[in-house]
């Protein structure tokens, strides 16, 4: 334990919590209530009252009288900054801060004095939550909601010397609560001085960087401290905030720390005033302009090229709006980036380059905020464009509901302006089978828009019950050219107000309901909702709310949650595995039944698929299941589908007189005695696997048990070359009679295109693909963890299709645990063929393939064609993940570090390439030695002995010479 460098007297409190009375005595008493409840149990609070409030000083003059040595009260002077004024009256070792109505957690105080007793630290920062903002949505069954960038800060307790190990913690507001600092720190010695005269928020949020400023050393715990943080209220507070950053930046340039300043000044963009954009959204006309008019000049210096370079297009054009005082040009640029793809403006396009509005461009493109090229929406067609359609008048005419809108129209979308027509669709929110169409009044071309107008009779034509079907969303489908676009509409409560009510006669009478009311939703989009505004219809609403909410309907709710819940226990892993183990473990084996899985269900293909379609040529008596788990389209129709871990897929699995799959059935689930495993694997191991991986060596007994037991299930297990025997061998700690040396029956088809120079398959016409255009083909490994997750690509695809777009084609393959969003290129030069089952077929097609250290490599080795290795985390990833040999001193290709590199490569392929046969030759060899074309065969041979007609017998394609051989060369 480090010792204390200030020792403090024996009666003085360990922690003294500073809590301003200036949010109302309620949330008073609930932030001393949080201290006084503290497992730390010598802490003080010092209630710092503004005189403001009488009810406020009197409830903390009462907790100070209730609770005499832990809480004292004290009265600030006219002016005083409260968290000063608490500072000086604090008597702990330890001092930390609340804002009004937060509260520390139970073990906050414990957890903090812990931590800086164990380290000697001036101060110790945990984490902290906050109330939702207005709007804003959080996880399910979450109450309270953490900043983005706070959880990678604390991943794991630290201490740092130097705010550059921890950037995180002055580029964002983080010290602003959650953090406790030695008494001593606040003293006027302190260098920075950490006391501030400024007023909140500016001074709140300026302490927290003076304070690490001063600190010598800082501890970062993972626990949180804070909770119940007032929501932010980005518009009101946008020009304090923005002025407090600003300030900050400088503080920290002052003091050495260009670096941080730099991204703090980045940060300020991204943490306020982009929520200030977004606020915009939930604001009239007049307050919108008033927002804009006080946030505009303090913006416009934050804006420099290099503080916009990391941003989204979107979000740069967004804050160059708002610096420019354009109230609702901002206010649609955030619509825009809460609805990612939508296009807000016109978009003209000039010198090649895209630009948010008319006017825009400069000399420098790459330096001009309103430049959004790279989002690639030029390339568009107007049936794939998501348009913003603005309502701009809503009213009521007649009994019915007139709208007219506004459909931002882009330059590129309807170049020729061919007749258009318009239908306005009104969707039932519950039941979207049930809509009503109307044809539009009018729709007509204006300069840069749609302009449309219809009227709708909702008493009369919108045929509602009055249950389950209350809310309907309009939404406007307009065809133009033979393209035909549907666009919801986009409204502002002040637009919709002067439509009010309009009368509603729904079929189960008026006592459901008697009014149709728009009215604009939390997304704000115009929706029409039925409701009981008359005396019979608001009677029977409370007597149904009655009837569902007194004692015996709670009790009945509850009871109704409590059997839904156990069906969803029932229906879970945990219970099918217990009831497969159990009970259909004792079913007898079902003849000839096969049991076909790949890639944990996700696909079609592999060697599974290989050994399928060798087993329904030969004709062999036997009966098929695929398994699949998101859904059965791309699946073999002569082969029974089950879903993964559905009851039918544990019968199929409890009676299969064979399993095959490529990566592991469920670990869960016991094979049964009858029942002959054949593991084809997925890939040659690069990588560290099995018990030779770090992740594995670290697990506990259990852990490593139940892998162990899920691998001996295995009864064959295929491997292409010695290299697989060991590794993947020794790693799953197999016993070497299991090993089968066929080869993989994936890459059969792969050998016969090498021999036979087969032309481009048919998918190359599907996918249409010029003949004279190259086929590169990107398939990068899996980085992330279990489950699936966005992928970001290391290969920017844009840039590629810019240079190369003209003579390639860029195929990209995701790996099935991540999905890539691409972003948009020109019309053929960039396919997403992530969710294509069998990759045997794209590696047939790829006259290139592009990859990092996936085992896929090994496989269009076999092809002999260019190989190229683009890995700019290669020894990162090995350094985490280790590997069994070195890729760059026996790779089948170059390894390039840069995307630079991969070009120029690329650019001198064919002069380069014939210096790399030789080495992909022994790659090919090393690790596919077994790969010779004929292991389907050997395995249907192997595995299906007994359903084969007897004939003489095939040679392992281990013992064969490879084609190389048979010709003497």
């Amino acid at each position: 334990m480090t010792t204390d460098p200030h020792p403090a007297p024996a009666d003085t409190p360990d922690l003294s919590v500073v809590v301003p009375a200036d949010a109302g005595p309620e949330a008073l008493r609930a932030s001393a209530a949080s201290v006084l409840e503290q497992t730390l149990r010598h802490t003080e609070a010092v209630l710092v009252d503004p005189g403001r409030d009488s009810a406020t000083t009197r409830a903390a003059a009462a907790l100070a009288e209730r609770h005499p040595g832990r809480v004292r009260h004290v009265t600030a002077a006219r002016g005083a900054d409260l968290r000063d004024t608490g500072a000086d009256h604090a008597r702990g070792t330890w001092v930390t801060f609340l804002g009004p109505g937060e509260r520390l957690q139970k073990d906050a105080g414990r957890n903090l004095l812990a931590a800086a007793l164990r380290t000697g630290a001036d101060l110790v920062a945990g984490t902290w939550t906050r109330l939702p903002a207005p709007g804003e949505k959080l996880p399910r069954g979450a109450e309270q909601a953490e900043p983005a960038w706070q959880r990678p800060l604390h991943a794991r307790t630290r201490t740092v010397g130097s705010l550059t190990d921890a950037p995180g913690l002055v580029v964002h507001d983080s010290l602003v609560t959650g953090c406790c600092v030695r008494r001593s720190l606040l003293g006027p010695d302190a260098r920075p001085p950490v006391r501030h005269e400024e007023a909140p928020p500016v001074g709140d949020l300026l302490f927290g960087v003076r304070a690490a400023l001063a600190a010598r050393t800082v501890t970062l715990i993972p626990n949180i401290i804070t909770t119940h943080r007032a929501a932010p209220d980005p518009a009101a507070d946008a020009p304090a905030r923005i002025a407090a950053a600003a300030r900050a930046a400088r503080l920290l340039a002052r003091h050495g720390h260009p670096g941080l300043a730099a991204a703090r000044e980045r940060a300020l963009l991204t943490d306020h005033v982009l929520p200030c954009a977004a606020a915009l959204l939930r604001m009239d006309r007049d307050a919108r302009a008033r927002t804009a008019e006080r946030v505009a000049p303090l913006l416009a210096p934050h804006l420099s090229a290099d503080a916009l370079a990391p941003l989204d297009p979107v979000a740069r054009a967004c804050l160059r709006l708002l610096a420019d005082g354009d109230a609702d040009g901002a206010r649609d640029a955030a619509y825009a980036l809460a609805n990612p793809g939508t296009v807000v403006s016109p978009l003209t396009e000039h010198a090649g380059r895209v630009h948010w509005r008319p006017g825009g461009g400069t000399a420098d493109p790459a330096a001009d905020p309103l430049d959004v090229t790279e989002l690639g929406l030029q390339y568009r067609p107007f049936s794939q464009l998501d348009l913003l359609n603005t309502v701009t008048r809503a009213t009521r005419v007649q009994g019915r509901l007139l709208l007219v809108g506004r459909l931002v129209l882009p330059a590129h979308a309807l170049p020729d302006r061919p007749e258009v027509t318009a239908t306005l669709v009104l969707t039932c929110r519950d039941q979207p089978g049930r809509r009503l169409v109307l044809p539009a009044d009018d729709i007509r071309y204006a300069k840069d828009a749609l302009v449309w107008r219809a009227c709708a009779d909702l008493t009369r034509l919108l045929g509602a019950r009055g249950v389950g079907d209350r809310v309907w969303d309009p939404a406007l489908t307009v065809t133009a050219g033979g393209e035909t676009l549907t666009t919801p509409l986009f409204a502002e409560p002040e637009t919709v107000r002067p439509a009010g009510a309009l009368r509603a006669r729904p079929r189960l009478g008026r006592l459901t309901g008697d009014t149709w009311q728009p009215y604009v939703t939390a997304h704000h989009r115009l929706a029409v909702c039925l409701l009981g505004r008359r005396r019979p219809a608001r009677l029977a609403e409370k007597v149904l709310h009655y009837a569902t909410h007194f004692r015996p309907a709670r009790a009945l709710r509850r009871r109704l949650a409590a059997v839904a819940a156990r069906r969803r226990r029932l229906a879970g892993q945990a219970v099918k595995a217990r009831v497969y183990r159990t009970l259909l473990l004792r079913l007898p084996v079902r003849k000839g039944q096969v049991v076909y899985e790949a890639h944990m269900g996700k696909q079609y293909g592999d060697s599974p698929r290989a050994i399928h379609e060798e087993a329904t040529r030969r004709g062999l008596p036997l009966r098929p299941v695929w398994s699949y788990a998101d859904g059965p389209d791309g699946f073999p129709g002569d082969a029974r589908l089950v879903r993964r871990w559905s009851w039918p897929y544990l019968w199929a699995l409890a009676r299969a007189q064979y399993w095959v799959d490529n990566q592991g059935f469920p670990h869960a689930l016991d094979k049964p005695r009858h029942t002959t495993y054949l593991q084809t694997w997925h890939g040659s191991a690069y990588k560290r696997m099995g018990f030779d991986e770090a992740r594995v060596k670290t697990q506990n007994d259990p852990q490593r048990r139940r892998l162990q037991r899920a691998v001996d299930r295995f009864d064959h297990f295929l491997i292409r070359a010695p290299h697989d025997a060991d590794t993947l061998g020794r790693a799953y700690r197999l016993d070497p009679d299991k090993l089968l040396p066929t080869g993989y029956p994936r890459n059969d088809r792969l050998v016969a295109a090498r021999e036979q120079h087969a032309p481009r398959p048919p998918l190359a016409a599907a996918l249409g693909i010029p003949d004279d255009r190259e086929v590169v083909l990107y398939a990068p490994t899996f980085r992330g963890g279990p489950g699936h997750k966005d992928a970001e690509l290391p290969l920017d695809v844009r840039r590629f299709a810019e240079e190369f777009g003209s003579t390639h084609v860029l195929l990209v393959r995701s790996h099935y645990m991540e999905r890539a969003a691409l972003p948009a290129t020109e019309p053929g030069t960039v396919h997403d063929v992530s969710g294509h089952h069998d990759v045997s077929e794209l590696l047939q097609l790829a006259d290139v393939l592009v990859t990092d250290y996936s085992s896929i490599m090994f496989d269009y080795a076999l092809l002999d064609r260019p190989l190229i290795h683009f890995a700019p985390d290669l020894d990162a990833y090995t350094a985490d993940r280790g590997s069994y040999f070195d890729l760059r001193e026996r790779a089948g290709g170059p390894v390039v570090d840069t995307q630079d590199e991969l070009h120029e490569v690329l650019a001198r392929l064919d002069e380069a390439d014939p210096h790399w046969q030789a080495a992909r030759a022994r790659f090919a060899e090393e690790f596919g030695a077994y790969d010779t074309g004929g292991a389907a065969a050997a395995v249907v041979d192997t595995l299906f002995a007994a359903h084969t007609p007897r004939r003489r017998p095939r040679p392992c394609p281990a013992t064969r010479r490879r084609p190389a051989e048979r010709t003497g060369t």
